[in-house]
This record gives structure tokens, C-alpha cells and sequence, in this order.
């Protein structure tokens, strides 16, 4: 593969692409310097002229009288701007993806000159011929040879007029000769022997495909039919079969990747619909003709089990490891320790002092020491002993359990026992605080309690179980099955209240739910409050509130009765445990879903991906894809098929000659791109057959080589010395205009 940057050929003649270069990415041609390409040039003389096949796959150019073109690239352009940059370069041919890291492509995608087959973008066409001229050697700001340059049939005056117009006036070429690449083709294998002078051009190609009749070594136009359906639409129809049957290789399946594919892998079957049943069936021979295609896959690692050396090894590390964290947490410990004796023996050498010490400097010498009175001492020295037996890891004792909450009572609530009138008012504010604070503590201290009870309880009730299940573990299973299905029941039968309410609808014997059984009893007694208030009012005078019982109704309605706002009660809570325990215990157990249907609780694993899973598989959509060439419709194109339009063709020329049909169906020349399918030969003489009268002489051939015989066809008429006769100058163009295109035909029999 190169990589080639090219100074734009427009640059010389200082037009508006003088400041874009041209990246060309090739693997088919080798390579060739420029000083070589150049000097190649300069050997042929003015009047050798230069072929191009301007078809709308391939570009190919080259020298007349040679048996092969000199450059060959896809006639694509993408113009791309550089990440690094931000310059605006411009892609002629095929690409590199490796190289295209480099460059932004998500606003520029590859474009095409051509419109079906047709030329109507000349600004990438430019771009086109500029390559192929630089990649040919041309060096001048003109090119000085004559160029014979292929067309489709029948090609609109507009497209020839501006291709006439690019090349004399933008390339400076001193005469030009257009010509149909199907009747190039035509010729050279018929000078070749493989066809006659009279027969029919079948011409399946990149985007559409001709029917051209030939009497006497001449095209008939007017005998010739298209339909728009070619390798392209093939190429498409693959893609999108392969993208809806792997959607998760579709970033594999790109468009040059799948026209690889189709090439290789595609044929036309001689009867589709015996094809397909073979596939239906499954039968050996459609075994036979599948093919498969391996994506790149790499196994995942597989774990062995771990030898007993590297299970003792790694208990090891375990060990020392756990060592080393115990060390850590016995020095922390100790220094801990350390530092509480230390601020214990403290507090203990500063209550000693602060009892030496006289009343009246008491307040003195607590300032000096940070603390505001005696009993906070005490309470620090009573936290610190608490903190230093926890650290040592001893029991708290009954006494410091009850010297705790008493000094911390004093302390907090101490104007609780005093009676009022010994307070002064901003101390009776102070005692309602205190005792509102107290009642709070109580509370939370008997709420305390009673959650520790509580869990006394269910751990008694725990280990009660487990004793029973110990006894008699069959009997304890069954018991608890039989308590899960009553607890099962009866919560499914309230959410049935719930949602139905107390009664049933009579009217609805085909157990459908209307929508007032769908509301709660809650829910329909707060619409009738509504409805009675709503009747009462309409009855005249509004005296709604007058009186204070109407108010009740706002309380009513705003009550919640409604259970569906509620957390998960009691009995919910049991269904829970109840079913962990059954699952741990009975490996057969399955518990019921919200809907009561009984589904596997474990959840879906997700398969490994295996060899398989990367495999695409090509069984109908090796002849299905190919097949729009004999059925346009598949695809949406209401035209006729390949083997109808050699029918057709043969009734526009309205002859009356019956030797001539026959001699244009005894001498049928498929050529073009896509007529490399194999099977496609037998396909058409069968289906030619079909519409043509019994005994009627019938041969198919293929062209020698389907692709190239059109410029070698092309490049041996550019040789011939009545060629120039064949051509109009750039004099004739600037005087007689582009209506004398209208009138121009090429004589191929010369």
C-alpha cells in the first residue's frame, strides 16, 4: 500500500484548488516515480492519443495501442480536513483506513462524479482527471494529446457539453472523441472471434444495466433499453441482508468489505425458487454451498485451579500479612492507651490540686486551666476512664453504668427539683426547657429499650427454630411451607381488597376489573363526600361552612385511609424471611412472583461468546442478492430483468426480418462488472428462451475480459488512422458551439 502526496495538477494553471493536495491510496497499481512517469510521457508524441474509460466504479487511463491502462483507481473523492492542521485535503481513489486517523471524515464521506451513469458532478470529476493526468506524467498546465473518452449510451447533450467544455478549457486538449464503453467492448471481442457482427451488448454494470443491439459492427440506438439496477444495488442489498442477520458485526460491514464479499462469494442460481427450497430443507448440498466467514476472535483465557504449592503460598502472604495488621493495631492500641492513662492521671492531679485550692480562688484558678467548673472534670474524668477500659477491653461496670446517666441528669437537668419559687423568671424559662428536654430523652430511652427487648425476643424466637429444625428437620420444612403458603394467600387477597375493594362488580361476569372496582374503599368514600357536598350545593343558596361540622368534611377527605401509601406491613416482612429461609434450605424452592406465577429466582447469566458467535454465515444470500438483476422489484425498481430486456430490445428495432432476430439471439455478448456471477450464462439462455419462439437459436457468451475489454476495445480504435477523422477539435468547439454535439456520433466500423 502508498502513500502518495501529489501537487494538484490545477495548481499550474493557478485555479481555485491551487492550496488543497491530492492523497492517493492504491493497492492494485505498482508503484512508479514521478521522474519515471514524467520521462514515460515524453516518449509518446503529441499525436498519441490518450483513452480513458470514464466508468462509475473504476477510473481508467492509459495510452492507445497498449494492452493495458497505465492508471486504474475508484472513481470517488472525499475531501476531508486535517486534525492537525484543519487544512482542507482532498482523497482521489481508494483509501487507507490506517492513514484516515489523521483526518476528520465525519463531515466529508466519499461522493461520486456520477449520477446513476451519468456525469453531473464536473467539480469532482475535475478532481478526477487531474489525478489521472499527474499519475499518467503529464507536467504542462495542458495536456497536448487527443483523448478518447467513454460515455453511456444515449448520454444527455448537457454531460457531453460540459465534459467538452472541462477539457478544452480547463486541460487545453486539441480534439476529443466520445464513445460508449459497451460498444468498445463489443467490438474488440468481436474482432476476437467470440461474437458477430450482429447480435446483442447485455451490459450489467456498476449502477445500471444496457441492452444494446448491433447490425453490421453498429450500435442501434434506438433498439437500446436500461434498466437502473447494477453491482451496486448488489453490493447494498448484501449489506443491509448481513446487517439485519448480524446487528452486532455491523460496524465489519463496511461497503468495500461487503463488495469483496459479493465477488467472491456470490452466484446466480439457475432457478431461484428450487435454489431456495434446498436451503429451506437443509439439505446436504445446501450444506455443501454455504460458506462462512471467521471475524477475528480471541479465546478468552481459561482458569486453571490453583496447585496446592500456590494455595499454601498464598496462605502464607494471607498470614504474614494479618500479622503485620495486627502489629499495626496492637501498637496503635497501646499508644492509645498511653495517651489515656496519661490524661487520666491528669484530670486526677488537677482535681487534687483544685481541693488545696481556697473557694474564693477556685474561679481563678480554673481559668488557667481552661475548664469553667468542678463537675466538668469529673464528667471528663469519667469519659476518659469509660474510654481507657474500652481500649483495654474490659467490662463496664455497674457502677459507672449508673454514675453516668445520674451525674449527666444533674448536670443537665439540674433545675428540675427545684421548686418554682425559689427561681427567678429567666430560671423558670430555663426548667420548662430543661423538662422539655427530659421528657424527649425518657422517650428516646424507653424507645431504646424497647428495640434491645425486641431483639431479644427474635433472636429467643431464632434460636427456637433452629432447635426444631435440629429435632426434626423433614417435619420443620414442612411446617414452614405450609406457614409460607397461608402468608402468601393472605397478602395476595389483601392486595385484591386493595384493588377491587370490598365487593365485586356483578355486572362483569368475564372477571375484568372496571374502573370502580379498581378504586379502594378509601379512595370511594372520599368521591362520595365529594358527590354529597357537590348535590348538596347545587340545591339553592350556598351555606356551605356556616356551620362548624362542614369543616369536618375537609378532614375526612384528607384522612388517609389508603394502605397503597404505606410501607411494607408485618406480614410482608415474615413472606420475606420466611422465603430466604425456604431458599436456603430447600434447593427446589421456587418463590411466587408479584403476579402469583411461580418463576425461577436466580438470575440470567449472560453466555461467553464462543468461535461460533464471530462466524458470518452465507447460505441464501449468496444467489439472493444477485437475483435483482433478473428482479428489479425486490429492491423497489419496477423495471424489467435482464433476461426481459433482451425482449424488449428486440421489439423497439421493429424489423421485419426474422433472420435478424435470430441472428442478434445466436450471438449474445455479456460483459461489464457484474456479469462475473457465476451461472449467469445459463441463466440468461434459459430465461431468453422462455420469450422467444421454439428453436429460436440462442447463444450467451461472456466477454474475455468483462472489465478491461472496453478500454483495450477503446484503445485499439484510437489506433486505427481513420480516428482523427472521428474527432472535433478545439477549433470546431469554439466556433460551431456545443450544438454540434448534438449531431456527433462515432463510427465504430471504420
Amino acid at each position: 500500500m502508498l502513500f502518495t502526496i501529489l501537487q494538484s495538477l490545477s495548481s499550474c494553471r493557478n485555479t481555485q484548488n491551487q492550496d488543497h493536495f491530492f492523497f492517493y491510496f492504491t493497492y492494485t497499481m505498482p508503484f512508479i516515480s514521478k521522474i519515471q512517469r514524467q520521462s514515460d510521457y515524453t516518449l509518446f508524441s503529441s499525436a498519441t492519443p490518450i483513452v480513458i474509460d470514464n466508468g462509475a466504479s473504476y477510473f481508467r487511463i492509459g495510452w492507445a495501442g497498449e494492452t493495458q491502462p497505465r492508471v486504474v483507481f475508484r472513481s470517488i473523492v472525499q475531501r476531508p480536513r486535517h486534525k492537525a492542521t484543519g487544512e482542507i485535503v482532498t482523497i482521489v481513489g481508494d483509501h487507507d483506513p490506517s492513514l484516515m486517523k489523521y483526518f476528520d471524515c465525519s463531515r466529508s464521506g466519499p461522493r461520486s462524479a456520477f449520477d446513476s451513469n451519468v456525469v453531473y458532478q464536473f467539480e469532482m470529476m475535475e478532481y478526477i482527471l487531474d489525478f489521472g493526468f499527474d499519475r499518467l506524467g503529464a507536467t504542462g498546465s495542458e495536456i497536448d494529446h487527443p483523448v478518447l473518452i467513454t460515455e453511456c449510451v444515449c448520454n444527455p447533450i448537457q454531460s457531453r457539453s460540459k465534459m467538452a467544455e472541462l477539457l478544452f478549457e480547463t486541460y487545453g486538449v486539441p480534439s476529443i472523441a466520445f464513445g460508449v464503453d459497451a460498444a468498445f467492448s463489443y467490438k474488440y471481442n468481436q474482432q476476437h472471434g467470440v461474437c458477430d457482427k450482429d447480435g446483442l451488448a447485455l451490459c450489467p454494470g456498476f449502477n445500471t444495466t444496457h441492452v444494446i443491439p448491433f447490425v453490421d459492427g453498429e450500435p442501434i440506438y434506438k433498439g437500446c433499453c436500461r434498466t437502473n439496477v447494477g453491482g451496486f444495488h448488489v453490493t447494498d442489498y448484501l449489506k443491509q441482508l448481513l446487517s439485519l442477520k448480524y446487528p452486532y458485526h455491523m460496524a465489519r460491514f463496511t461497503w468495500e468489505k461487503v463488495d469483496d464479499l459479493k465477488m467472491e462469494h456470490c452466484y446466480i442460481a439457475p432457478d431461484y425458487a428450487s435454489e431456495a427450497r434446498l436451503f429451506q430443507k437443509k439439505s446436504k448440498e445446501a450444506k455443501e454451498k454455504t460458506r462462512c466467514w471467521q471475524l477475528p476472535w480471541v479465546p478468552p483465557p481459561t482458569e486453571e485451579p490453583p496447585s496446592e504449592e500456590e494455595i499454601a503460598r498464598k496462605a502464607a502472604i494471607r498470614e504474614r500479612q494479618g500479622q503485620r495488621l495486627r502489629e499495626m493495631a496492637e501498637a496503635k492500641r497501646s499508644s492509645r492507651i498511653n495517651e489515656l492513662e496519661n490524661e487520666l492521671h491528669g484530670l486526677e492531679f488537677l482535681l487534687k490540686q483544685l481541693e488545696q485550692v481556697e473557694d474564693s480562688d477556685i474561679p481563678s484558678f480554673l481559668a488557667e486551666t481552661g475548664y469553667v467548673s468542678r463537675q466538668e472534670i469529673e464528667s471528663a474524668r469519667i469519659k476518659v476512664t469509660q474510654s481507657l477500659r474500652k481500649a483495654k477491653g474490659e467490662p463496664k461496670s455497674e457502677q459507672a453504668e449508673t454514675e453516668k446517666p445520674d451525674s449527666a441528669a444533674n448536670e443537665k437537668y439540674s433545675l428540675i427539683n427545684i421548686p418554682d419559687d425559689m427561681l427567678s423568671p429567666e430560671q423558670l424559662v430555663e426548667k420548662k426547657k430543661q423538662f422539655s428536654l427530659k421528657s424527649m430523652s425518657d422517650g428516646r430511652q424507653r424507645m431504646k429499650q424497647k428495640r434491645y427487648e425486641e431483639e431479644l425476643e427474635r433472636e429467643r424466637k431464632q434460636q427456637l427454630e433452629e432447635e426444631k429444625r435440629l429435632e426434626n428437620p423433614e417435619l420443620y420444612l414442612e411446617q414452614l411451607r405450609a406457614k409460607y403458603k397461608d402468608l402468601s394467600e393472605k397478602v395476595e387477597q389483601r392486595k385484591r381488597l386493595k384493588t377491587n375493594g370490598d365487593h365485586s362488580n356483578g355486572n362483569n361476569l368475564s372477571g375484568g376489573i372496571g374502573r370502580g372496582e379498581r378504586l379502594s374503599a378509601a379512595q370511594r368514600e372520599r368521591m362520595r363526600l365529594l358527590t354529597t357536598a357537590a348535590f348538596d350545593r347545587g340545591k339553592g343558596e350556598d351555606t356551605f361552612g356556616a356551620k362548624d361540622e362542614d369543616w369536618q368534611l375537609y378532614k375526612l377527605m384528607s384522612k388517609d385511609n389508603d394502605d397503597g401509601d404505606e410501607g411494607p406491613d408485618e406480614d410482608d416482612t415474615e413472606l420475606a424471611r420466611i422465603s430466604s429461609k425456604l431458599q436456603d434450605l430447600d434447593p427446589t424452592f421456587v418463590p411466587k412472583s408479584e403476579n402469583g406465577s411461580s418463576q425461577p429466582a436466580e438470575a440470567s447469566r449472560v453466555r461467553p461468546l464462543t468461535k461460533e458467535d464471530f462466524q458470518i454465515v452465507f447460505g441464501v444470500e449468496r444467489f439472493r442478492c444477485p437475483e435483482i438483476l433478473f428482479n428489479p422489484n425486490w429492491i423497489a425498481v419496477d423495471q424489467a430483468g435482464l433476461d426481459e430486456m433482451a425482449g424488449v430490445s428486440i421489439r423497439r428495432l421493429s424489423c421485419k426480418d426474422k433472420g435478424l432476430e435470430q441472428r442478434l439471439t445466436n450471438s449474445i455478448l455479456v460483459t461489464g462488472g457484474s456479469s462475473i456471477f457465476p451461472g449467469i450464462i445459463e441463466r440468461l439462455e434459459a430465461g431468453i428462451r422462455m420469450i422467444r419462439p421454439c428453436g429460436s437459436p440462442i447463444k450467451v457468451v461472456r466477454a474475455l475480459d468483462p472489465i478491461m475489454d472496453a478500454w483495450r476495445g477503446a484503445a485499439e480504435y484510437a489506433t486505427i488512422p481513420q480516428f482523427h477523422t472521428q474527432t472535433f477539435t478545439r477549433m470546431d468547439y469554439f466556433e460551431k458551439g456545443e450544438d454540434w454535439l448534438r449531431s456527433y456520433q462515432l463510427k465504430y466500423s471504420l
